[in-house]
């Protein structure tokens, strides 16, 4: 081993020989109290602190960086957190509005979520992530705290699609509230109408429409919308009533299936004294 050291040392002696001469050069100048070499001594290390100081930006550079690294990953999760906390705020909301439906509707419901919408067709539709393991079944009536959405047109186990207002198949007997003035509430691809409200019938804009007693599919005193125009046309013995729905199908996404199927009976009968009404 020091045989090796010493081939080593050998090889690089020059280098070994001018190491030991600095050293012992600046030993020597450390040592000495001749005021020149004091002089030199003091420039030296203010030259040397005014270096340091110039070149303190380097550390400090990766530092900030790592910092500010740091701060973008916190100020990342914080705002994936205030995200959720908002999420869960609007959710919460939603949820007691539902709640507060279910307290005022002397019905059984089942609630649901909407897991799919289809809105950019003529027959619209959601689907449910309840079906029949939920005791969900066709033709229930669906609700939202906006009010009626629709009605349960088919049904697996796990979910189930919802005929909605904005479908071109739907339709639902309603009344004005104030004025108890009945009608078929009908989309046509563009607007609601409310379909066969003779020209003397009381009806303004602004009137709120829910589902009538005359309907065997859907339960009475439903919100359905508001009249948002009223027209009378000359050729015709009807006035033109349009509606905006109550509910907003675009931001629903927590709904509550009403847990009722028509009266077997009054469907029977209704559909046998068709033929003898001439209809």
């Amino acid at each position: 081993m020091l045989q090796r050291f010493y081939d080593i040392l050998y090889e690089f002696r020059e280098y070994a020989i001018l190491t030991g001469l600095v050293v012992l050069s600046i030993l020597l100048m450390a040592l000495n109290d001749n005021p020149q070499i004091k002089q030199i001594r003091t420039i030296s290390t203010v030259a040397f602190g005014v270096m340091q100081e110039k070149l303190s930006f380097i550390p400090m550079y990766f530092g900030l960086k790592s910092e500010n690294e740091l701060l973008r990953h916190i100020n990342i999760e914080l705002a994936d957190e205030a995200q959720r906390l908002r999420e869960a705020k609007l959710e919460n909301l939603r949820l007691r509005q539902l709640l507060d439906l279910k307290s005022q509707l002397p019905y059984t419901f089942r609630a649901g979520r909407v897991v799919n919408k289809n809105l950019s067709l003529l027959r619209n539709t959601l689907t449910l992530d309840v079906g029949l393991a939920d005791g969900i079944q066709e033709r229930m009536p669906v609700v939202s705290s906006g009010g009626l959405v629709g009605v349960v047109t088919s049904v697996t186990k796990h979910y189930s699609i919802v005929n909605i207002l904005i479908n071109t198949d739907f339709r639902v007997s309603a009344k004005i509230q104030r004025s108890r003035v009945d009608g078929i509430i009908a989309w046509d691809g563009k607007t609601f109408a409310l379909k066969d409200i003779p020209k003397m019938r009381d009806i303004k804009i602004g009137d709120l429409i829910t589902t009538s007693e005359y309907g065997n599919t859907f339960p009475s005193n439903i919100r359905i919308g508001i009249v948002s125009d009223v027209r009378e046309q000359a050729s015709s013995l009807f006035k033109s009533i349009t509606m905006t729905p109550s509910v907003d199908f675009v931001k629903l996404e927590e709904v509550f299936v009403i847990v009722s199927i028509p009266d077997a009976e009054r469907v029977e009968l209704e559909q046998r004294s068709i033929p003898h009404t001439g209809r």
